[in-house]
């Protein structure tokens, strides 16, 4: 049986993977449930050799949505990337069942590859209460339609190549400028993104399309230039550092779609001793926070060959 975060088969496509789903992002979602608690899925490549960590933590999101009832929402998830996932190989997702409670359900799942456990996720669940609340005004910035693809550039420049770069066929990413005349230590980057394509009407398939997304550009982001904020100095397409996921987190707070407008506002508040910590806000098109990410990531210079 195949499970998406809407409990339906996506469209078929030709796959990244032997046995892969698709190449929209609702495929990369998706998952074959063998077990009542067990899933397995395929992830591509981010960097060579190596799973995009952001579809393994919403391939294990849609793994735990699978076991809660469809009346209860996540609302935030805690996940621990341990080994590098292999993109030519399966991912098998185990689910413990931790918490049904009258208000919350809480889960743990497992992500494996054969015997090695390559990421682990705890995730809340509850259900939607109508009380009213606040939230940090969106900041101002230029709009998306106003801002070029932020891949346009090495799509022209080598089309083959991109064409294997999965992430950026399925996500439509514009990078907005910053303005922050004062230094003070930290590093920003803005950024508008949307699912290239039409997701259907369920609540748990924006949160795991957003989870998919929440892992883009944020490593990045603790080697931004503080000598000229928000100019990359470590782009996805540079060398200079070694960037790995090591920890991530992610908040829902209000209702959005995925496949609609989010700016995303990533900023890192300090960088040291191998590591670096980025704090991102997704705020929808009409100015609601609907998310708040937290990553920690291993930030190494490259050792000159």
């Amino acid at each position: 049986m195949t499970t998406t975060p809407h409990h339906s088969p996506p469209p078929p496509g030709p796959g990244t993977a032997p046995g892969g789903p698709g190449t929209d992002l609702l495929g990369f979602l998706t998952l074959e449930r063998t077990e009542r608690d067990l899933f397995h899925g395929w992830c591509h490549a981010a960097l060579p050799r190596r799973a995009f960590g952001g579809q393994v933590a919403a391939q294990a999101l849609t793994a735990a949505g699978g076991t809660v009832d469809d009346d209860r929402r996540v609302h935030s998830l805690h996940g621990y990337f341990l080994r590098g996932g292999n993109p030519a190989r399966p991912i098998a997702y185990r689910v413990e069942r931790l918490k049904d409670g009258r208000g919350y359900a809480s889960r743990r799942v497992t992500a494996l590859q054969g015997d090695e456990v390559i990421f682990t996720l705890s995730a809340s669940f509850t259900r939607p209460e109508d009380i009213p609340g606040r939230h940090l005004a969106m900041p101002p910035t230029t709009p998306p339609e106003e801002l070029p693809n932020a891949f346009s550039a090495w799509a022209a420049r080598d089309p083959e190549g991109f064409e294997r770069f999965e992430i950026g066929r399925v996500l439509d990413v514009r990078r907005a400028p910053v303005d922050r005349p004062e230094r003070d230590g930290g590093t920003e980057q803005r950024l508008w993104i949307r699912s290239a394509a039409p997701l259907p009407d369920a609540p748990l398939v924006h949160m795991c399309a957003l989870t998919y997304a929440s892992d883009l550009m944020l490593a990045p982001v603790a080697a931004l230039d503080v000598e000229a904020p928000g100019v990359l100095r470590s782009g996805p397409d540079s060398s200079h550092h070694f960037m790995a996921s090591l920890d991530h987190a992610v908040w829902f707070h209000r209702p959005f779609r995925a496949d609609d407008w989010l700016l995303v506002v990533q900023r890192g508040p300090t960088a040291g001793d191998g590591r670096g910590l980025v704090h991102a806000g997704f705020w929808s098109r009409d100015g609601r926070l609907v998310a708040s990410v937290v990553q920690e990531t291993v930030l190494r210079p490259r050792r000159s060959p």
